[in-house]
């Protein structure tokens, strides 16, 4: 792991109207550790990994991902990252091969690179004997390996996994994040992840921020986090942090959903 930095937040703030989603939140990812992004509904998490992906720009502040700035050079950023977000993003009437040769032609892999990595990445992630079955009749688990499989598939420098196991059984997530885990060793890829599963933090992240009404309330190791709170589990570190009111992260996704819509029209 590097001690520069890959990414790099430096008081941002992005508002919707008169709703403030990230407020004034700084931070470094280092290149080539697993990075967990942490906090409630509507903390501001997943607008932030949109601010970092291209979808949305922020109201002021600075971002980098490997020295560029993502709102002045989109194409060239987007090289630079694979994304998996929340909600399914493959075709499920064409094969698993089928939607890896797509997404290689999107990023423009000549022929015969996208063909050897895309065999790679499927055996890496225990898909290769289902290869040529349509993606429909794979289980949850096996979509979401896939999902990331793909988002590897043009090398990039950095992962984003906002939520990757919900939904998944345990013996999914497990077998998951252990994939990812060898991948980051292997390859030296940056994680940023989001997850509600502190388990999953606690076990594959090498440093953790939480983030909580905009703002970042802690930033270090899990041990150091409960070293911080006081408490015995990274669960408990985060409540002590965050507090245990139930949030809503309704007010602003209208807006959000509005203006990534306006990104991928240009």
């Amino acid at each position: 792991m590097s001690d520069q930095p890959i990414i790099r937040v430096q008081h941002v703030i992005k508002s919707f109207g008169k709703v403030t989603a990230v407020n004034d939140v700084s931070f470094d990812v280092r290149a080539g550790e697993i990075f967990a992004f942490l906090g409630p509904n509507g903390a501001g998490k997943t607008t932030t990994i949109k601010m970092l992906t291209t979808l949305l720009r922020p109201t002021s502040g600075s971002l980098e991902l490997d020295g560029l700035d993502p709102a002045t050079h989109q194409t060239e950023v987007r090289r630079r990252f694979g994304v998996v977000f929340q909600d399914p993003s493959l075709d499920s009437d064409l094969t698993a091969w089928e939607n890896m040769d797509i997404h290689g032609v999107l990023y423009h892999l000549p022929r015969r690179a996208r063909r050897e990595r895309t065999e790679t990445l499927l055996r890496m992630f225990e898909l290769w004997d289902r290869r040529d079955d349509l993606v429909k009749t794979f289980s949850g688990g096996m979509k979401r390996r896939l999902e990331i499989a793909r988002g590897l598939l043009h090398t990039p420098k950095v992962l984003f996994l906002d939520e990757p196991t919900l939904g998944l059984d345990p013996q999914s997530r497990n077998q998951m994040w252990t994939h990812v885990r060898n991948l980051n060793q292997a390859e030296r890829v940056t994680v940023f992840l989001t997850t509600h599963y502190m388990d999953e933090a606690d076990r594959v992240a090498d440093r953790i921020a939480v983030i909580d009404h905009g703002r970042i309330v802690a930033t270090g190791s899990s041990a150091e986090l409960k070293q911080q709170t006081g408490t015995d589990s990274l669960e408990a570190a985060f409540l002590a942090l965050t507090g245990t009111t139930i949030r809503d992260e309704s007010a602003t996704a209208a807006d959000q959903m509005r203006q990534v819509a306006r990104v991928w029209r240009r």
